[in-house]
């Protein structure tokens, strides 16, 4: 089950208390205090790790809580910290406050192995040793320790791949992710097959290499809700290049470049935030394979596809997903967009 988006609650642990102790031996009657620290809560981390690239383990395990430290005991003996808790989530995740004026980014998750502090454990409090004065020999008061900080999280993951593959149900996407890299989605003969996007490695010659997310179908109206595309669409929004797949078969009884135009418009209608440094959907890099030509039974929509797309500057590339034709050249287009594209996506222009 693919889960991009869970809500969690986190209990990070609470202090020790301080001991309020005074030393009691044989021959000593005025030992003084010894009261010792109590031990601090333990923290709890969130990190990203190449391991999941789902959060699905977290919808049904939404709370935790990490161990409270220990109290402090007598003969100036500190508490034991409570161990720390490290939460796993898959690279790209994005974690959010929850507050009453609404979601606060705390971090975006890009790197393996970077984390955030998510909850801080609660300092021990101090023994009744630590308030010994020249005054005050025998102190009565050792503090309480103080609580761990308690957050309500959101965590919503935004794959990380250089090329997003578009298109609606059915035209082949999935058949195309697992003929060019080593990803085994789900396909079948009718609509929806895939339910969730399916990441890929494309290894080329020279060890190079991309990675490829198949989108599920989109279908008109998807930016508002749609189907099953506005729940996907930000996965795209990490992508360097769009690939849209177009079937130019006439067994669909699509037209090939109504589904283009489409696939366009739900892009640019797709909302981004002003304020983010992201490029618009529509905006990136683009790349049409036009798929099925081992079912092409009428050349004219080939053609018609090509000419109309040559003059908007957007490169054709007439493929088959199934028998492999014509993938190697879209595949060394693809690489060269990518390694083009500066690292991070560039900002659109004001």
């Amino acid at each position: 089950m693919f889960v991009d988006e869970v809500d969690i609650h986190i209990t990070a642990g609470h202090g020790g208390q301080g001991c309020l102790s005074f030393r009691r031996e044989k021959f000593v009657p005025r030992g003084g205090p010894d009261g010792g620290d109590g031990g601090c809560g333990g923290s709890i981390h969130i990190i990203a790790s190449p391991h999941h690239n789902t959060l699905v383990h977290y919808r049904f395990h939404p709370e935790f809580r990490a161990r409270r430290g220990a109290h402090g005991e007598g003969a100036n003996r500190s508490g034991r910290n409570g161990g720390d808790l490290e939460l796993e989530v898959p690279v790209g995740t994005i974690v959010y406050e929850m507050t009453e004026d609404g979601p606060i980014e705390l971090a975006d998750l890009t790197d393996v192995g970077q984390q955030l502090l998510a909850a801080k454990g609660g300092l021990g409090g101090r023994g009744n040793a630590r308030f010994a004065t020249s005054t005050n020999q025998a102190p009565r008061h050792a503090e309480p320790g103080l609580e761990g900080e308690d957050r309500q999280l959101r965590l919503r993951l935004k794959l990380l791949a250089d090329v997003g593959i578009v298109g609606f149900p059915n035209v082949g996407k999935s058949t195309l992710i697992a003929h060019i890299s080593a990803a085994r989605p789900k396909i079948a003969d009718y609509p929806f097959t895939t339910l969730s996007p399916n990441l890929g490695v494309v290894g080329l010659s020279d060890n190079r290499s991309f990675v490829v997310a198949d989108i599920p179908g989109l279908i008109e109206g998807a930016h508002s809700g749609y189907g099953l595309g506005h729940r996907f669409l930000s996965h795209l929004e990490r992508t360097k290049v769009l690939v849209h797949i177009i079937d130019v078969s006439s067994a669909s009884g699509r037209d090939p470049l109504n589904d283009y135009d489409a696939i366009r418009r739900e892009l640019a209608l797709y909302p981004t935030d002003p304020n983010d440094e992201v490029r618009p959907l529509d905006q990136r890099p683009q790349v049409v394979a036009a798929n099925k030509i081992d079912a092409l039974d009428e050349p004219s929509r080939l053609d018609r596809l090509s000419a109309v797309l040559r003059e908007q500057e957007v490169p054709v590339y007439p493929i088959s997903a199934v028998t492999g034709e014509g993938l190697q050249p879209l595949l060394e287009a693809l690489w060269q967009t990518v390694s083009s594209t500066a690292q991070s996506v560039p900002p659109a222009t004001q």
